[in-house]
């Protein structure tokens, strides 16, 4: 029997951690960024997770053909160095043209990572506990993006103070403008990914031996796919997720500070973070509402309840909003994964390359918040983020005209305590 390596999937966890460190701070400092970059325009921030997202996208498709031909450890290290040149690159020149060039670069590294950390999670912790281990995954990274906008407060908190600071923190501020206080997680970004890729150079890793749904099918099965309008309609419904998620998480802090006169450093960072937190929970309860209830019918539920809280947030009082940004979090928390699903269990074959072209659909990160941003210079940004009740309503048509092959496994409700039991 083969050996499971479960200190591999422990590091395994801490890589999520610090992706999801890195990856879900753009949204508190949004404000940052229109103010200290002067931009005239709330279009103009949003390009900033246009240009992750972006590049998220391009490389979703080429990053599975590198895991084929290189090991893993070589992806992986490219995937935490392209990161790392681009948070130097930033750190060094705190410009608007440079983050933009510098979250493009930090988008293709993460694309990587995450198309090689799963069949890797699969190879050391065994494929009868892939699921179990996916999902400590998720709550991972939905815990790093709680902690994030905690450690992004703290660090403005200390270097806008403008005392001497000792220690880490004050090499930190040796480092960073005084007036950018905020660009010292982008040196801390730099420190922390240099010992990731020390640690990734020094262990030995299992042999990935990619699945079928894990591998390229090559030119034939992306041309079959893409003869099948269903392709299209799930690719644009993983679009759409990841839209409504990042056209949510970037402008929470901006509207909170814009509508309710919140300090988005100090009230708008943590409210963000719950965003993430809450999504984490809505995780854990989006899995036992999956074992007892079809999976159609569960996206019907958290999508409605998606919009009545986008509605509260946006037309609320200010303990309202406050209360209901969080929870968006907790009513999307289980879209990502229904649409996936759905859409790999309605095609017979070429599922591998079906879930790079779904893949490809994590571009909608892109979109989101420039759109948002643009109407936001239009009619304002709470008029703005209604917008995002479309994206959220082509979801919820999913579960009306998909017709999957096969539905997901379910339970009655003695049951699922039962065998939790044996």
């Amino acid at each position: 029997m083969k050996q499971h390596n479960y200190a591999i999937v422990a590091l395994i966890m801490g890589f999520w951690f610090v992706i999801s460190f890195i990856t879900n701070i753009i949204g508190p400092l949004i404000p940052d960024i229109i103010d200290n970059f002067r931009l005239s325009h709330l279009a103009m921030a949003g390009f900033i997770p246009m240009s992750f997202f972006l590049a998220y996208g391009i490389m979703s498709i080429p990053a599975g053909l590198l895991i084929e031909r290189f090991s893993q450890k070589f992806v992986l290290s490219l995937g935490f160095a392209l990161p790392l040149v681009g948070s130097l690159l930033f750190a060094l020149s705190p410009t608007y043209s440079v983050l933009l060039a510098s979250s493009f670069t930090i988008g293709l590294g993460m694309a990587m990572l995450q198309t090689t950390i799963n069949p890797l999670t699969r190879a050391a912790g065994g494929g009868e506990n892939f699921a179990f281990f996916s999902v400590l995954g998720q709550l991972v990274f939905g815990a790093a993006s709680f902690v994030s906008p905690l450690v992004y407060t703290d660090l403005v908190s200390k270097l806008g103070s403008g005392e001497p600071l000792g220690g880490f923190t004050g090499v930190l501020q040796s480092l960073t403008p005084a007036e950018l206080p905020w660009v010292s997680l982008y040196w801390l970004f730099v420190f922390i990914l240099v010992g990731v890729i020390l640690v990734v150079l020094a262990v030995h890793f299992p042999c990935i031996e990619l699945q079928d749904d894990e591998r390229s099918d090559g030119i034939v099965a992306y041309r079959e796919l893409l003869r099948n309008k269903y392709v299209y309609l799930f690719f644009l419904g993983i679009f759409c997720y990841v839209a409504t998620e990042q056209g949510v998480a970037n402008w929470i802090s901006k509207f909170l500070e814009t509508y309710h006169g919140l300090d988005p450093q100090e009230v708008g960072a943590a409210i963000v973070g719950r965003f993430w937190g809450y999504m984490s929970l809505g995780c854990l309860v989006g899995l036992v509402a999956l074992k007892l209830w079809n999976a159609k019918n569960v996206l019907k539920v958290f999508g409605g309840m998606a919009l009545v809280l986008l509605a509260g947030a946006l037309f609320g009082s200010r303990e309202v909003s406050i209360w209901c940004f969080p929870a968006i979090g907790f009513a999307i928390s289980v879209m990502f994964s229904i649409i996936m699903s759905t859409a790999l269990n309605s095609v017979e074959r070429y599922h591998g390359s079906f879930a790079g072209i779904l893949c490809s659909g994590i571009a909608g990160g892109a979109v989101g918040p420039v759109v948002v941003g643009w109407l936001g210079d239009l009619v304002g940004l709470r008029m703005a983020m209604l917008f995002l009740c479309l994206t959220i309503g082509y979801i919820i048509s999913i579960a009306f005209w998909s017709k999957p092959l096969v539905e997901n496994r379910r339970v009655k409700f003695s049951e699922l305590f039962s065998r939790s039991k044996e």
